[in-house]
């Protein structure tokens, strides 16, 4: 049998006591690793903030974790869009929900879990910055330099939420270092026919004359009608809204402007890592067609492309984000490649 790599032996040995507790048992992989991780976490789950700086901006970053702080787990960073902040997209508390936090589901399945607010969102600083793509990408690469200090470990799996599925993507391009394996949901590769990019073109003008947006209550609840009424719990639009307003009434501009007027901004033969792209049923970011071009250039062969019916576009507050969490689950816990070397004998 392979002997897993130096630094993952000491969790394996960890958990072995997991699996005389636990009968049912998911295995995951991170850093090219297999490892046996109990699916619910016994010891509470920590969070942590940091602080990095980006050329003199202050940029926010977030840790979820179960267990010993400096124990080697494989590593999780989630990336926002367009219109919330990474505490309220991916660790919202819901009152009377208890399930709502992406970012809790998959501690309790053994990972260690980043988000960031990104330049001129949430508790990072905002400049005069619109906060565009590539400066996400230079967000991302800032945030790394954190999570490799913290945990020892300089490549992660990578989530991206719509923009954020660009943000991801684009760092994988110019920082494939960084990316063990990639996830996109709601993602737009040329905005060729897509109904909800149409839309926006009209705030053009808009976009191009100030660096920031207004956001209110009733632009939070559409968020989760415009595509399809019911594929979201309908407080759901107002749990958002009374959470990221308190940051305020603005978000930038940079990626609506990029989505409606400089893409494609990612590249897919530069996406090396393995590629998971999840579109839900019903989502006007993007065709069919322009997500497919996308997934049928990707080079490496570790790639799926999954469509779930009963999600909108903000699929991780969706009704049936439990089968969003399964199809992510089930891509980062696929088990390692075996090759047979020509002329061995089994």
């Amino acid at each position: 049998m392979q002997q897993a790599p130096a630094p993952y032996r000491c969790l394996l040995a960890g958990l072995f006591l997991a699996l005389l507790a636990a009968p049912a048992l998911a295995e995951a992989s991170a850093n090219g690793a297999a490892l046996l991780v109990a699916p619910a976490a016994a010891a509470p789950i920590v969070a942590e903030e940091y602080w990095t700086d980006k050329g003199g901006v202050k940029l926010w970053l977030y840790r979820k974790y179960s267990g010993a702080s400096d124990a080697r787990r494989p590593l999780l960073f989630l990336v926002h869009g367009s219109s919330y902040s990474g505490k309220t997209m991916f660790d919202l508390q819901v009152p009377g929900r208890a399930d709502y936090s992406f970012m809790d589901h998959f501690v309790r399945r053994g990972f260690e879990v980043w988000t960031m607010d990104h330049e001129g969102y949430g508790h990072s600083d905002r400049s005069s910055g619109n906060s565009d793509i590539a400066s996400g990408v230079a967000d991302l690469k800032a945030a790394m330099a954190v999570v490799t200090r913290v945990s020892g470990q300089s490549r992660a799996a990578f989530f991206g939420q719509s923009s954020g599925a660009l943000r991801a993507a684009r760092f994988a391009n110019f920082h494939p270092q960084h990316v063990e394996r990639l996830i996109v949901d709601a993602f737009v590769w040329t905005g060729k026919d897509a109904p909800t990019l149409k839309q926006r073109a009209k705030m053009l003008p808009q976009l191009r004359a100030s660096n920031v947006r207004k956001v209110d209550v009733e632009f939070y609840r559409s968020v989760f009608t415009r595509d399809h009424p019911g594929a979201s719990e309908p407080m759901i639009g107002d749990v958002v809204a009374q959470t990221e307003l308190k940051y305020g009434d603005t978000v930038p501009t940079g990626t609506y402007l990029d989505m409606v007027a400089n893409l494609p901004v990612v590249d897919p033969a530069k996406v090396l890592c393995p590629v998971l792209m999840i579109r839900a049923e019903h989502d006007g970011i993007a065709t069919d067609d322009d997500v497919m071009g996308f997934f049928s250039r990707l080079p490496n062969a570790d790639k799926q492309m999954v469509k779930i019916s009963g999600l909108a576009h903000t699929a991780p507050l969706g009704v049936n984000r439990h089968r969003f969490y399964h199809v992510i689950e089930a891509f980062l816990t696929m088990p390692e490649r075996i090759d047979i070397v020509a002329g061995s004998k089994q």
